[in-house]
């Protein structure tokens, strides 16, 4: 029986083989399929790590409040959201003040060069006779940056809160300034240029690495009084952190927080709120929602794709039989059953599904993994995405691949050997 079955199989490849241009278009048809799913899904599982640490740039239960939204999916358009008011270094300060007593880490955040909800330019660090590319992050903050936006110091000294209060020109650079402008001295107590303003360097910032496809080390801060004072206030808004002291008093503190920031804003109880408030929930959530937008649409395709692929064998297959009719009735003369010529036929059909499968396996890891390369993200294997490939194609040469096996071993023998 091992060796009738061995011998079905071999007879099967075999005759793949002899239409080798005509396997390899019905095997693509299935590689295109398979391609488009894996190939998306490969991405969004590589660079989902990277986004969600990007995204979990806030610390533990703390939620924030902005001019715009920091992941918009619908809503408010642009324009809208440019129409609102920025909130001011005096209204952080009041929030500040109303929240006395009931979250301890209050962060205030400026950053140089923003003009919109997109729009940013960054700055350019000069220290003697060397340059940072331009485009560092410039902020403005305050002593509870480190713990709002999980950052540590690596060497030197975080703000006070005399820092803050005397706007003292003092800042704090990221590991990839210092490394370029401080390759063999140490940054402490060095005096910097930033776009024409001089700071004294009092700390650097432990390594953070990318996040969101981006370098979080390319950043430098200040102190916000002294980041208003030297840059001016128009064109410039606060974004204000703040912290619960727990997570069971954290959407008591978020509620009594968006009552202070409403106060301070201005606004009357008819009146919508006109800021954003987000959290790292509220923005994996809005990331969630896009991941699987395009995992739909990626199955969508790839469902069409793999039924034509499948008709395609179906096709293909049929041809075969009406081409080896009196092959398969010298085989059922000499004793061959209907089971073996229906599995000769089927294992044909499911050959040529998998070797399609296979191929768009190996090819879609390759792009998503080169995508997640690209946007520095670890690459991966979707190991369950695969499997599940390997099962639809396999269903897919059975479902195609019966009718045309089952036509094959119903052939009369006698009228197989007649057909010309």
């Amino acid at each position: 029986m091992k060796r009738l079955g061995r011998e079905i199989v071999r007879m099967s490849l075999t005759s793949l083989g002899v239409h080798k241009l005509r396997t390899f278009l019905t095997v693509s048809g299935i590689t295109i399929g398979v391609f488009s799913v894996i190939g998306v899904m490969t991405a969004v599982s590589a660079v989902r790590g990277s986004i969600e640490t990007g995204l979990s740039f806030l610390g533990a239960n703390i939620f924030q409040f902005a001019k715009y939204p920091n992941i918009q999916i619908g809503g408010m358009d642009e324009a809208e959201l440019a129409k609102r008011r920025d909130i001011t270094l005096v209204q952080a300060q009041r929030y500040a003040k109303l929240m006395e007593g009931t979250a301890d880490v209050i962060c205030m955040k400026a950053f140089y060069g923003r003009t919109g909800g997109d729009s940013f330019q960054g700055a350019q660090v000069v220290y003697q006779g060397r340059k940072t590319p331009p485009g560092m992050t410039y902020v403005g903050t305050n002593e509870y940056f480190l713990t709002a936006n999980q950052y540590a110091i690596d060497l030197g000294r975080n703000f006070t809160a005399a820092d803050v209060e005397l706007a003292r020109p003092v800042v704090i650079i990221g590991h990839d300034i210092a490394k370029k402008l401080f390759p063999s001295e140490n940054p402490l107590d060095k005096k910097i240029r930033v776009n024409g303003h001089v700071y004294m360097v009092i700390g650097t910032f432990v390594s953070k690495g990318t996040g969101f496809g981006g370098d979080q080390d390319d950043i430098l801060t200040v102190p916000i009084t002294r980041f208003f004072t030297d840059n001016g206030i128009q064109g410039y808004t606060v974004n204000i952190a703040t912290q619960a002291p727990s997570a069971t008093t954290y959407n008591d503190v978020m509620e009594k927080g968006v009552t202070a920031m409403r106060i301070v804003r201005g606004l009357r109880p008819t009146d919508a709120d006109d800021f954003a408030l987000y959290s790292n929930d509220s923005l994996l959530a809005a990331f969630g929602k896009i991941a699987d937008s395009v995992r739909a649409g990626a199955f969508v395709i790839s469902a069409i794709a793999l039924l034509a692929a499948g008709v395609g064998i179906m096709n293909i297959m049929l041809v075969s039989v009406t081409e080896r009719t009196k092959e398969i009735g010298v085989r059922k003369s000499l004793g061959a059953r209907k089971a073996h010529i229906l599995a000769q036929f089927l294992i044909e059909a499911v050959a040529i599904s998998l070797m399609g499968g296979v191929a768009g396996i190996l090819l879609g890891v390759a792009a998503g993994d080169a995508l997640a390369l690209v946007l520095k993200a670890s690459i991966v294997f979707p190991w369950g995405w695969a499997a599940a490939g390997i099962v639809v194609c396999s269903a897919i040469g059975v479902g195609f691949g019966f009718y045309p096996a089952w036509r094959a071993a119903a052939l009369d023998p006698i009228e197989a050997l007649r057909y010309e």
